[in-house]
């Protein structure tokens, strides 16, 4: 019997609330790996500076639009 099988074998042998706090556990240690690998991913990302030229170019049109509603709502307050 190989270790994996052995081990599987152990954990069917367990109560069933003891099999759902190992996998609660499992899937939570899973879950926090992957969002720190994400986050680090980010942040090395972000220091790029092909990224960061390309987020100031995707901002572009979103300044346009906060220009646009500030002053259709800087010109409705002036009307009032």
């Amino acid at each position: 019997m190989t270790k994996r099988m052995h081990y599987r074998q152990n954990l069917r042998n367990h109560p069933e609330h003891v099999q759902r706090h190992i996998l609660h556990v499992t899937t939570i240690t899973f879950g926090v790996i992957l969002v720190l690998l994400w986050i680090y991913s980010l942040g090395t990302n972000l220091v790029n500076p092909q990224t960061q030229a390309k987020i100031g170019d995707d901002m572009k049109p979103l300044s346009a639009l906060k220009a646009n509603i500030l002053g259709g709502y800087n010109s409705m307050k002036g009307s009032q």
